[in-house]
């Protein structure tokens, strides 16, 4: 399968002085899904489970990319940003491991 969609890149900017703040940038790539998958795990509460995915995202990188794999916070995929939880570098591709959902007030 064929992947399109954005990777948010998280950048820290002094915003006041003294005062540091997250700035996300997105960017848009396109690549291949290697693997699909989902793992429902408790939640802290017990009412609803969490719906992890365990999905392999492969993208062919440009200099920005591999410059700044160690920023990026989410990729897009199906309408929803997912948390990255692991990128291989594998010039020219980066591969992406897929986690959670990606909150964005983190």
């Amino acid at each position: 399968m064929k992947y399109y969609g954005s990777i948010g890149y998280a950048e820290t900017v002094e915003t006041a002085p003294g005062v540091w703040t997250e700035v996300i940038t997105e960017r848009e790539y396109c690549g291949d899904i290697l693997q699909v998958s989902r793992r429902l795990e408790n939640s802290e509460h017990g009412i609803n489970d969490n719906v992890n995915i365990q999905n392999k995202i492969s993208i062919v990188c440009d200099p920005y990319a591999l410059d700044n794999f160690m920023n990026i916070r989410y990729i897009t995929w199906l309408g929803k940003k997912w948390k990255v939880s692991d990128v291989d570098v594998e010039p020219p591709r980066l591969i992406f491991s897929l986690g959670g959902l990606y909150n964005d007030s983190e």
